[in-house]
Parts: C-alpha cells; structure tokens; sequence
C-alpha cells in the first residue's frame, strides 16, 4: 500500500513539474529574443510604481488660501475713500478768511479723514480728481470699482498675478459707459486697491500631493504576461522586467517547487488513509491497489496530453475524457474512492492546465475537470449491463454542455457562433469518448487483475455460466438452495447497505463444491436411501467439511474473482457439524470436537457473513414440515445468537445493529414466502 502511494506522489510530482518550475534564460541586454516570454508570476514593478506616483505627485498645482480678511479690507478701503469725499461735500464750502477753500485745502482736509494707510500711498492729485467729479459719476464709478474689485480679489491674486489682476480691473473700468474725467482717478486707485490676497498652503498642497500619490495603482506585472515577444530586441527596460519576474538563469526559484511538494504530500496522505480505511475494512487487496494506480496515470497522462496542444485562449481541455477515471474507480473500487480521486484529479487539473505559468491555477479546468466525473458518478446508478455506462455518458453529455455554457456565459466576453460549436463539440465528444473508453478499458482490468465490477457480476449471475449450468444438472436441490440463499442475501445486505449484488453471486456459487459428492447432500436425496447411513459419522463430517474447498478449487480453475472464491471458503466459518459429531459422540467419549469443524476461515466481510447466517437459516426453515411465524422468528434467533456465541463473526466487520436489521429483514423476507395458504377442501369434502 505504502509504496504504491509513493509511487503516485512521485508520478505527480513529475507530472507537474514544468507547470511550477519556474523556466529560465540565458539573456543579454540589447539582444533579440529567441522566444516569446511570459511572466511567471503575478509582481509589482515598483520602479515603475514609483515613477509613475512621481509625475503625479509633480502634476499636481499648489494649493492656495484666499484671505478673506484682505478682500474685505481693500473692498473697505473703497468704500471709505467713497464716503470720506461724500461727507468732504456734504459740509458745504468751508470757508478760510472768508474765501473758499480751494483744491488743495480740500485734499488737505480729505487726508484728515482718511486712514494714514488711504493718505500715504494714494496720490493728492487722485483724491483731487474724485473730489472734482460730479457726485452721479462718483457713485457710478465707485459702484463698478467695488464690483470688480469685489469679484478679483474673490478668485485670488497672486504675486505671480498682481499686474494681471490690476489690469483686468483697469479693463473693466476703461472699457465701462463712465465719463472720462471719473475713469482716470479710478484707474489709479485701482493700483492701491488691487493687492495680493492669495498665499501658497503648504498644508493642503502636501495633502493635495498625498491624495494624488494614494491614487495611483501599482505597475503589475500579471502571470502569464507577455514580457517580450519572439525576435524583440531586449532593451533595458524589458532586461528589468525579466529580472523583476526571475526568470533569468542567475535566478531559478524552487519555493513553487516545494509548495508543489507539499501539495502531493497532502494529496498522498489522503489517497494513503483512504486506503487504509478500505485495507480496515478488508477492502482491499493488491489488485485493487494496482487498478487505483492504472486508472489515476491514465487519467492523468490523459490530461498532461492534451494539456500540451493548449495555447492561450484555447479551451482545449473541455474535450478530456476524465470521467473514465472516475467510472471505472466506481465499477472497480467503490463511490468514495471515486469521488476522492476526483477531486484530487480535479486539483491537479488546476495546476497541469495553468499554461505552464508559476503561481497560477486554472480554476475553470479544474471546476470542469471536478464537474464531468461528479456527473459520472452520480449517473451510473443501477448497473444491469454495460448500456448503463453509455446511458452515464449522455448524463455526462449534458452536463458538460451546461457547464461550457456555463463558463461562457460568466465570462462575459464575445464568442462567435463557430466557437461556441467547437467547444460544446469538445465537451460533448469528451463525455461520449469517456463512456467508450470505460467500456473498452473495464474487461482488461476484469480479466487482466481478475477484478469484480458491477458488470462482471451480472455477468456471473447468469444461469448460463459454464459452473451454474453444473450445479443445475448435478445438484438441482443444491441449486435451489443457493437461489433461495442468493435472495436471502442480497435483501439482508442492502437493508443494511453492504454490496447485495456480491451477495447474490456469492451465494449463486458458494455451494459449487457440493458438486463433487452431490448425493450426500440432504437436498438432492430425492427418491435414494441416505448414503451417509452406510458409513460412519467422521467419514460424513470428512465429505461435508470439503464441500467448501473443493468449491474454491472449482472457481478458482474458473478463474472466478477472488471476492467470490472467499465466500466459498468463508460460508461456513469453523462452524461445528452437530449432528455427526453427537452421533459420534454417542460410540466415542474421546471424539475430538476439532475434527467435526470446518478449518475456517471465518468470514471476513460483511457479505461472507451474511451469507453464513443465510445459509443456515434457509436450510433451517425450509425443513419445516409447518411453518409458522413464531418458529421462522425462532429459528432465525437462534442461529443468530448460535454464530454470536460460536464466535463465528468475530472476523466480520458486522455491528450488533446492523445484526437486528438482518434479523428483522430475514424474518419478514421468509414470513413473506412461507405464508399461509388457503386449504382447499378435497372432492369427498363438497
């Protein structure tokens, strides 16, 4: 067992191993590409990374903060210069040495009321030319100053764009309906009013610059990735990527090398418990370890196959027939193996479907891979022949047709009609190759290993196999017992859910060796004296201990599967022959108990030892000259508890449950067949 998972571990580990190793080259800046290289992995490319969040962080403008505080003061200045001259006129004409004041004096008096600010940096002749102006140009002018002024200083004034700003409320006032003599005072208190009001905000500038930073998603390099294309120069740029993904020969990778590893260790352990579990339950046997083998290379080899024909946007992988695997584990071995060999399958499809790209997983081929043998498994139900393996495989067709479908439809991109066709062909030739292989593939392993399939039972179960023909003709009663022993059986073993077709055949063969001396068998003593009256108890006990050995040399000359050569030899256990050995015992105190027992072994499996309480049971009930429900129930009971207590089922895997069941389903089986019938009443009697 052990070195068979080995055996598989290394097998996966090497078929595996140019879809994780890491391929490298002998390459040299400025020389042309030999071959079209892709990335291995899926890596950042921080230089260009950094670069990029460089020009973007330069784009970015500097941020600044408009003083409200300074807008509100110049607007203020205006409004004062305005209402000093408008109070200057409201006084009337002052008067000095009763003359009127003049220009001068009037600009005088117009500093006193203005702030030192106003005074100092506007010109006499400014104020001069405003306080001149009539009072309608005045107000009309000072409205529109106030108005852009207002307007210029809200969008900012740099330093950069002090004279801009000045100009631009120049404009508004040179280009205004106002009277001439007013736009020229304006004009120059237009250079006092207007000054920088913007500054630089080094706060929200470098918050600006982080945002912008923040923003820029990082230069990927994704796995499978062209880098450089077949006859490309290698510029430097294209070097560094190279470098980057480590492919170059100076940087082999084996980290993908001992994940693999530590995966197939996984995968062995599952495959190693799962057959212990099968070796616990004597389940298994180096012929069935070999066909799990067989099937998982050639399932396998199958997928690396057609894994080398897949290139880029080729689903190829649709058209593997890995179901076969998966039906012939199930017709072979049993449904758990299967589905776990699917599954496990299933995993390394991932990875022998990846494009020979490190790091990556093909997740579709694997869903799919898992899908198609689910399918299998679960449409292979009820096999009377081998038309129910094609029947899997138009179960198999459909649903390998929905997943496409499935996949296409999720992938949101455009096919053409032509595409589509090809690849539900694809899927559908898979699922019909699947069935046709299966098929093809079962007999070698049934006549090559000698192993039972479902199939190989039925074909066994027929009447006209060579040994059921002998039965019948040499011993007729024999053969009706196995019938009714095969019934018996097969409904105790699927009530409690052991393998009821096995018992069937089993049964049908179990009594084979009776062919040897069929006379001395109660069953086909039909009209002839008793043989066994001419001689004594030990030479009867001798005939019928060998009954079950010389059957297994029959079967075995039949080259009959072994599971059905154990129940021959297992049928009767180390039970004591009773009956000879007291009639013995009645001539012979000394009569050893040993030689009235069959030399085992013991049953060994769930089956076996059902048919060992069958056996017994039948052949108990039917010497019922009246049967009723309570003596078939007693019966039943008692050679139950006889085998318990005999230590008979010791070997089985048989729980005391599972016991109550074949009790109880023993018990209404014949209650069903020995029922009562109505007497009718004979021609005297009416």
């Amino acid at each position: 067992m052990i070195p068979s998972v080995v055996l598989l571990g290394i097998f996966f580990f090497f078929i595996t191993l140019d879809n994780v190793n890491t391929k490298t080259y002998d390459i040299t800046r400025f020389s042309t590409a030999k071959e079209t290289i892709r990335s291995p992995i899926t890596i950042e490319d921080e230089k260009e990374t950094e670069r990029k969040t460089r020009e973007t962080v330069q784009s970015v403008s500097d941020r600044y903060l408009v003083s409200d505080e300074v807008t509100k003061e110049r607007i203020s200045f205006a409004e004062e210069i305005r209402e000093a001259i408008h109070t200057l006129h409201e006084e009337g004409k002052e008067v000095t040495d009763n003359k009127p004041m003049t220009g001068q004096e009037k600009v005088q008096k117009l500093n006193q009321l203005l702030s030192e600010d106003i005074s100092v940096s506007v010109k006499d002749q400014t104020f001069l030319q405003l306080i001149e102006a009539s009072k309608e140009d005045r107000e009309k002018g000072f409205t529109l100053l106030i108005q852009a002024l207002r307007e210029t200083l809200n969008d900012g004034v740099r330093t950069e764009n002090l004279q801009t700003a000045i100009a631009n409320v120049q404009d508004k006032i040179k280009y205004s309906t106002l009277n001439d003599n007013i736009k020229k005072p304006l004009t120059e208190l237009t250079k006092f009013l207007v000054v920088e009001n913007s500054f630089f905000d080094v706060e929200q500038t470098m918050e600006a610059r982080k945002e912008a930073a923040g923003s820029v998603d990082p230069v990927m390099i994704r796995a499978g990735e062209v880098i450089v294309r077949e006859g490309q120069t290698i510029t430097n740029q294209i070097y560094e990527n190279l470098e980057l993904v480590g492919v170059l020969d100076s940087q082999r990778n084996i980290f993908p090398l001992l994940g693999m590893l530590l995966l197939i260790v996984l995968i062995s352990l599952v495959i190693g418990f799962e057959m212990y579990r099968m070796n616990k339950d004597n389940n298994l046997d180096n012929n069935k370890i070999i066909t799990i083998v067989i099937v998982t290379v050639i399932g396998i080899a199958l997928m690396k196959i057609v894994s080398l024909y897949t290139e880029e946007y080729n689903e190829i992988f649709y058209i593997v027939p890995i179901a076969t695997s998966a039906l012939l584990l199930k017709l072979l071995i049993n449904e758990r193996m299967a589905f776990v060999m699917a599954i496990i399958y299933a995993i390394l499809a991932g990875f022998i479907f990846n494009g020979k790209i490190t790091g990556y997983l093909n997740a579709e081929a694997g869903l799919y891979i898992l899908i198609s043998q689910v399918a299998g498994l679960y449409f292979l139900m009820n096999v009377k022949d081998r038309t129910a393996i094609l029947k899997s495989g138009l179960g198999i067709m459909v649903v390998n047709t929905m997943t496409v479908l499935l996949f296409i439809f999720l992938s949101f991109e455009k096919y053409s009609i032509q595409d589509l066709f090809i690849q539900l062909g694809f899927a559908m030739f898979a699922a019909f190759l699947s069935a046709v292989l299966t098929i093809g593939l079962l007999p070698f392993f049934e006549a090559g290993l000698n192993m039972l399939s479902d199939v190989k039972l039925l074909q066994l179960s027929n009447p006209n196999q060579p040994l059921l023909k002998k039965l019948l003709t040499e011993a007729p009663g024999t053969y009706h017992h196995s019938v009714m022993v095969a019934n018996l059986s097969e409904t105790a073993c699927e009530a409690i859910g052991a393998n009821g077709l096995l018992a069937r055949v089993g049964a049908y063969y179990h009594d084979i060796g009776k062919t040897v001396k069929p006379h001395y068998f109660v069953e086909n003593q039909l009209s002839i004296q008793n043989p066994h009256d001419f001689i004594s108890p030990k030479q009867s006990a001798e005939i019928i201990i060998r009954h079950p050995y010389d059957g297994a040399n029959y079967l075995k000359k039949y080259k009959m599967p072994k599971e059905i050569i154990d129940i021959a030899l297992q049928h009767h256990g180390t039970s004591l022959l009773k009956y000879f050995y007291f009639k013995e015992k009645e001539k012979n105190n000394h009569v050893k108990e040993l030689d009235f027992r069959y030399p085992g072994p013991k049953p060994q499996t769930k089956e076996a030892a059902i048919i060992n309480i069958c056996d017994s049971v039948e052949a108990a009930v039917r010497s019922l000259k009246e049967p009723t429900e309570e003596k078939i129930e007693d019966i039943i009971t008692s050679i139950i508890h006889d085998r318990m207590s005999d230590g008979q089922l010791d070997e089985s895997p048989l729980t005391l449950k599972e016991l109550k069941i074949i009790q109880q389903t023993l018990f209404d089986t014949l209650k069903g067949i020995f029922h009562s019938r109505i007497q009718y009443p004979k021609e005297e009697e009416k």
